[in-house]
């Protein structure tokens, strides 16, 4: 019969002496109700909270550096362009933010946080799906309405309606935005001919921008801030299908997209001295387009990805920022977060603790829609 004392073996392996990495002191510590309602004090109280919540935590953080740095922060290398060191203008140099979101998102009620930031200029590049370009205009038309996920789509088909998860969209809506939006092409289309004009996805979406004319509008508000969206998959929705039926009736618009993928490269090409940050709700088409965009200039500095999709089919919307390293997509010294969340949950409180207390409101009264 064995001893009656633990094996020296058993005790090591449950009990096996614990040695932390080196200089981590980060210990896991909830927000305490105790302390009164303090919204601040509980989304800071993400970083230390663990799961996807220190995720979200560690992007609030990367977000307020990239709305922190300017070019001043950095040594001047030996081989600087003497334009670039004078103090007075590397304090003013800041970093260049890319901000891509699927049309989903613009559907929702982000759509609403989006447009804050496209209206106070804190983002310089949006890129989107045609989805996102045809929900925002049609919101200005017409509402989405809340449904639920379980409503049966037959029964919607039969009431004209279509779900986008739990909402949903009347198809008087398309109706809607077919009669707003086919005369603008018929006037693109003048322009090309008469006048010669060279139209591209972006350039499409800053006239539709300037034609809403509605201060609700992402794009109106693009257009009004010259801030560039691009979005090289225009057809891909609605606005493909208003295009389609107008090359029947009136033929021979012509929107170039070559043109586009120069203007977006350069986006970050040319971004020096300036350091880049990509901030990407989602995956598909805006995900890729622009990390494949900061691989011309080796890679993003700051990078924050918010979404649900996974790694293990391979797919570019699932993968971590670390494959986008090894593309040069991402530089490899940069703190990367990706947040595995639904964008809608994650994506306004963190404009909640980064954006949002930079735009001074005191006083401030949104403008009404206008021409310019």
């Amino acid at each position: 019969m064995a001893e009656d004392k633990l094996p020296a073996d058993v005790l090591n392996a449950v009990l096996r002496a614990s040695h932390l990495p080196e200089g981590n002191k980060n210990l896991v510590v909830g927000y305490d109700f105790n302390n009164g309602l303090d919204l601040g004090a509980l989304l800071r109280s993400l970083h230390s909270t663990g799961f996807q919540a220190a995720h979200l935590g560690q992007a609030i953080v990367e977000v307020n550096r990239m709305l922190d740095w300017r070019l001043s922060d950095d040594p001047i290398d030996e081989d600087t362009n003497d334009d670039y060191k004078d103090p007075e203008y590397r304090k003013g140099v800041k970093c260049k933010i890319f901000l891509g979101c699927t049309s989903n998102l613009i559907s929702s009620g982000v759509r609403e946080t989006i447009r804050f930031l496209i209206e106070h200029k804190m983002v310089d590049v949006l890129v989107t799906t045609a989805g996102g370009i045809e929900e925002d205009l049609i919101k200005c038309l017409a509402p989405t309405y809340m449904g639920d996920f379980a409503m049966q789509g037959a029964q919607l088909r039969s009431k004209g309606l279509n779900r986008i998860g739990n909402l949903l969209v009347p198809n008087d809506n398309y109706c809607k935005f077919e009669d707003w939006v086919v005369p603008i092409l018929d006037q693109l289309l003048v322009e090309q001919k008469d006048q010669g004009t060279l139209w591209t996805p972006s350039k499409v979406i800053a006239r539709l921008g300037k034609e809403i004319n509605h201060p609700d509008s992402i794009c109106y508000w693009a257009h009004k801030n010259n801030i560039p969206i691009y979005c090289p998959a225009l057809t891909d929705g609605s606005l493909g299908d208003m295009i389609y039926f107008h090359s029947f009736r009136n033929p021979g618009l012509v929107i170039d997209i070559v043109q586009d993928i120069r203007g977006m490269n350069g986006e970050a090409v040319y971004a020096s001295p300036s350091k880049t940050g990509i901030i990407i709700l989602g995956g598909g088409l805006p995900k890729h387009h622009i990390c494949n965009a900061n691989l011309m200039r080796n890679g993003a500095d700051f990078a924050v990805f918010i979404n649900t999709a996974q790694e293990y089919d391979g797919s570019d919307s699932g993968a971590r920022p670390d494959e986008a390293v090894s593309w040069g997509k991402i530089r490899g010294n940069a703190n990367s977060v990706k947040v595995h969340c639904d964008a809608t949950i994650a994506f306004p409180l963190l404009v909640s603790q980064t954006f949002a207390p930079r735009v001074n409101l005191e006083g401030y009264a949104r403008s009404g829609s206008d021409s310019s």
